[in-house]
């Protein structure tokens, strides 16, 4: 008996221990998957981990994650609170939570979270977004009561998988669908596609069909397209490949040109940045203007919208932030400009029913409003890429309960159009707006008509605006950031470019101040330009100091390593200018030693300035030695050393102009 006992309790042993390695092995594939992205295959193996009861706390919290980060919230929600009750100790599963509530509608529990999320050890990196959400939630509330007059349809092309991003084009509805055979290992379904269908009224249409076999890549994601008026010219965006190596941001936009009916090779639009996510491009209605979502640095939270002029040959400019009126902390995606010019786009940032939400903007006299669609057309769960077919109709897409997939697209109609919609009641909170405006002269402060001015973020080294001086030589002003710097760039033919530097460190107007619920405050910068002229010395102009150098050397000390930085900026502004760089000594040692010594140290400066990428042709080195002393420090004169020092430095003359 007692034998029979112990090989029992050896044999329960043994397969507890094989249990136990088993969701052992389970939970290491899930994390080499969810590591890889590969968020689908990551659930299916922390299943088996949490049937087998391993580590529910961590287990739970990747489940979560991995819905989370395939964008599925629901599901995202009822591990976080899985994970929470088995013990999780993440930092930030609180705040997860939240959002995954407010999703389910459950906007109290979502509140209580952020405020115990604030009130422990935020992350830097959710900070911000927490105390934001936890901001809006009231209004989100009064959002949730609005009453709206939206008649919302299923449009025929919907299948059990995904279809969103709609956009009318002659007689058909174009659309991004996942159809293609290969599987996308983040979500588990197909690669996403352009297709299209027979529109045979506004919900009912043919059978979809693939869009273009050039615009075709089967290991790729592609979607979001938009095209200017002409119908011509297609700009998309193609990424996410499924690969390990591609799991960064990899979504970049393409351009393609209808050409005697076939769409050309995709080729890379010069505006993405190939270290970032740029996706959902929009055209306005002139064509002139680029707008797409970027989580690109310097932007204000997550995704952001950006624009980018178009030329007349079809070049794309430097893109601009669209600024703190319409970017938020959270993300902002899916731009479309409708023939009265006005920019809907959706967001998750403003305050919205859940997931992301639709919102339109206007703008009147310089200022811009932001409006929620309301109910209906928006719901607990992400509402997007709406087009217009005109005032009252048009379509968009959601992943909200009742559809047939993952997303699908719906046609909507404001039934009651003439019927204003009830206002939302919000608590009214103080602020500022902070602006910059400035004006533009010659040394003689005659006003520079037509002078471009640039306005960079110095953090993200972004322009954030493109301007042009009036005839009274000023700019208009432009929205600017707290706690931020920005370097004012202002160029004119025959003048210098100029560089002037503006930071709001130190300017912020206190909160307890204010007397008014917004409060607007214009900071002016004026910004002199001069003309090149042979021969003459530009370190008063450019504020650059001469650069000195110890007794007897020629290497280049740190503080004349940032004078000549100052250089390098300049000859790169003023591509036409060539420099001499002259260097000095004091009348120290033999008048025929101190030629050879400042010939080095001009040489010395000169080999700095050519490392940074300037080319040689346009610079040059000249030894005085001490035949242009600044003092009196001549030879038998008794000078101090802080006066000798004066002497030996180098300086900057302008000796050709192109």
């Amino acid at each position: 008996m007692f034998k029979l006992r112990t090989s029992i309790v050896l044999l329960c042993s043994l397969v507890l221990l094989e249990s136990c390695n088993s969701a052992l092995q389970s939970f290491k594939k899930g994390q080499k998957r969810f590591d890889s992205g590969e968020y689908e295959l990551a659930i299916k193996e922390f299943q088996k981990a949490a049937t087998a009861n391993y580590q529910l706390g961590k287990t739970n919290y990747f489940i979560a994650e991995s819905y989370r980060l395939s964008n599925r919230p629901l599901q995202a929600g009822e591990f976080y609170e899985k994970a929470l009750a088995s013990g999780s100790k993440e930092s930030d599963l609180r705040f997860h939570l939240a959002f995954a509530q407010k999703v389910q509608g459950k906007y109290e529990a979502a509140a209580n979270n952020l405020e115990k999320y604030l009130s422990g050890t935020p992350s830097k990196e959710f900070k911000k977004k927490a105390q934001h959400e936890l901001d809006i939630l009231p209004e989100v509330i009064a959002l949730s009561k609005r009453q709206t007059f939206y008649e919302i349809k299923p449009v025929g092309v919907n299948t059990d998988k995904t279809e969103f991003a709609p956009i009318v084009l002659g007689n058909d509805l174009l659309f991004t669908a996942s159809k293609k055979e290969l599987t996308y290992k983040n979500n588990g379904l197909p690669f996403l596609g352009l297709y299209k269908a027979t529109l045979n009224n506004a919900t009912e249409t043919g059978t979809p069909a693939l869009f273009s076999n050039t615009i075709f890549q089967d290991n790729a994601n592609e979607g979001t397209p938009a095209f200017t008026k002409d119908g011509k010219t297609m700009v998309f965006a193609r990424g996410n490949t499924g690969k390990r190596s591609d799991q960064s941001p990899d979504v970049d936009l393409y351009i393609s040109k209808l050409i005697d009916g076939d769409w050309s090779t995709p080729e890379l639009v010069a505006v993405s940045d190939s270290a970032s996510w740029d996706g959902c491009p929009a055209f306005s209605n002139d064509g002139r203007t680029l707008y797409f979502s970027s989580n690109r640095p310097g932007g204000k939270g997550g995704l952001d919208l950006y624009r980018a002029n178009v030329d007349k040959a079809g070049r794309f400019g430097k893109p601009v932030n669209l600024g703190s009126d319409i970017n938020t902390v959270g993300d902002e995606m899916f731009p479309y400009i409708s023939k009265d010019n006005k920019l809907y786009f959706a967001s998750d940032g403003h305050a919205g029913l859940g997931g992301l939400d639709l919102f339109v903007a206007t703008r009147k006299n310089g200022e811009v409003t932001v409006e929620h669609l309301g109910t209906q057309i928006n719901s607990r769960f992400d509402d997007f890429g709406l087009v217009a077919i005109d005032s009252v109709r048009g379509y968009f897409a959601s992943n909200r309960e009742g559809g047939k997939g993952d997303d699908d697209i719906y046609f909507y109609e404001n039934t009651k159009p003439s019927i204003p919609i009830e206002p939302t009641v919000t608590k009214v909170q103080k602020k500022v707006k902070y602006f910059l405006a400035g004006i533009v002269t010659d040394l003689n402060q005659k006003v520079l008509d037509s002078a471009k001015v640039t306005i960079v973020d110095d953090e993200s080294k972004q322009a954030i605006e493109e301007l042009y001086t009036q005839a009274d030589g000023k700019f208009p002003r432009v929205m600017i950031e707290a706690e931020k710097s920005y370097t004012l760039i202002a160029e004119k033919k025959g003048f210098f470019t100029q560089r002037e530097f503006f930071t709001m460190e130190g300017k912020e107007i206190p909160v307890e101040k204010l007397t008014k619920a917004e409060t607007d405050t214009t900071f002016f910068v004026p910004i002199a330009l001069d003309k090149p002229t042979i021969g003459k010395e530009i370190s008063k102009q450019f504020r650059i100091s001469s650069i000195y150098y110890d007794l007897d050397k020629s290497d280049i000390r740190p503080d004349a390593a940032v004078e000549l930085d100052k250089i390098v900026q300049i000859l790169q502004d003023n591509p036409g200018i060539k420099l001499e760089l002259g260097s000095h000594t004091d009348s120290r040692a033999t008048a025929e030693y101190n030629i050879r010594l400042s010939q080095r140290r001009a040489d010395s400066a000169v080999k700095y300035i050519l490392s940074k990428g300037i080319a040689s042709s346009r610079i040059t080195a000249k030894g005085y030695g001490e035949t242009q002393l600044i003092n009196s420090c001549a030879d038998g004169v008794n000078c101090s050393e802080e006066e000798h020092q004066m002497n030996r430095r180098t300086e900057f003359k302008v000796i050709d102009i192109k």
